[in-house]
């Protein structure tokens, strides 16, 4: 009686792992997470800030917290593409792979974890003297069902730490005109 009790708690958890593995393959495998903010500034001021991260210290929280310990490969005008933060278990390293027309391409690496992508765009608005400051971030899951069913979750997670960045850049360039 107590093996037939065993092998159908041990039948009815496989089915119900099965069920929820095939469940979250019909949640896709990309989140995207997009904040925008308006600043009162040239398009040239904002964009100054954002392709060069060496300036991100003057606004993205997570540089002005790590500064003591973020490293950056400047090249020969002066412009840092990358830079490496953390400690040896976990090391993060942010990477600009492209540039173009007021927009900056941005990986993030992470050890054990997928890249995650992002872009951010400095649009002027029509007829006014203000822009706005897009950050568009594309995040790849893995198949597993524990992570998919974390996507879900994740934009509600991790926006309101790119919409801090993007308030903090609104007010240093702002401040610094």
């Amino acid at each position: 009686m107590n093996k037939k009790l065993i092998k159908g708690f041990f039948i009815v958890l496989a089915v119900l792992f099965i069920i929820i593995t095939l469940f979250s393959l019909f949640i896709p495998s990309k989140l995207m997470v997009t904040r925008a903010v308006v600043i009162n500034a040239t398009t040239e001021k904002v964009y100054q800030q954002i392709n060069n991260l060496q300036n991100w210290k003057h606004w993205q929280p997570v540089f002005m917290h790590d500064s003591a310990s973020m490293k950056f490969v400047t090249d020969t005008n002066g412009i840092s593409n990358e830079s490496e933060w953390g400690d040896d278990d976990s090391k993060n390293r942010l990477i600009i792979t492209g540039k173009k027309e007021n927009t900056v391409f941005i990986t993030l690496k992470r050890d054990g974890e997928n890249d995650v992508l992002n872009t951010i765009k400095v649009l002027p608005l029509a007829d006014s003297m203000q822009v706005q400051a897009e950050w568009n971030v594309l995040i790849k899951l893995k198949w597993y069902p524990w992570e998919k069913f974390y996507g879900i979750f994740m934009e509600k997670l991790t926006g309101h730490g790119y919409e801090e960045a993007l308030n903090s850049l609104k007010k240093y360039v702002e401040e610094n005109q």
